[in-house]
């Protein structure tokens, strides 16, 4: 499949301010995907993108990442059915990662935990050492039962 994701050339004030959308990937091939949730703000989880699940997400309108402990292509909900539907996707300022507003489909959870974000636990601030703390941690499926133990 042709690719409209394209390696730029671009540095410095010229990435910054070009319309050409040129990704830079990192050593490893990937960049930095962050989703956020289209209708309140709240971040849902930080994946990794190579140049293919990129031009998938594009292509098709749904979060598609790259696993780098499994090594392979995945599209988010492949498995669970909570599709991530991008409502728009940004890059920052030197295009070396993305932020995606997206929709969930299928259930509101984002997590393969069964929560809605997967940053459902807070570090003590000023404190060294401090226990972490769970916060909007309600599960919203058992994951077990969606994966069957893995």
């Amino acid at each position: 499949m042709p690719s409209p994701v394209q390696e730029g050339t671009e540095t410095g004030a010229d990435i910054e301010e070009t319309t050409r959308f040129s990704p830079r990937f990192g050593p490893d091939g990937t960049l930095p995907a962050v989703a956020v949730c289209a209708s309140t703000g709240d971040v849902l989880m930080l994946a990794y993108m190579n140049d293919e699940a990129l031009a998938r997400t594009l292509e098709t309108g749904e979060a598609h990442y790259w696993s780098r402990s499994r090594g392979r292509l995945w599209k988010k909900g492949e498995t669970s059915g909570n599709v991530q539907r991008v409502v728009e996707l940004r890059v920052d300022c030197d295009q070396d990662a993305v932020l995606m507003k997206v929709e969930m489909v299928g259930s509101p959870a984002a997590c393969h935990t069964g929560r809605r974000s997967c940053f459902y636990r807070a570090a003590p601030i000023g404190e060294s050492g401090g226990a972490l703390r769970f916060v909007d941690a309600e599960r919203l499926f058992d994951p077990d039962k969606v994966y069957g133990g893995e």
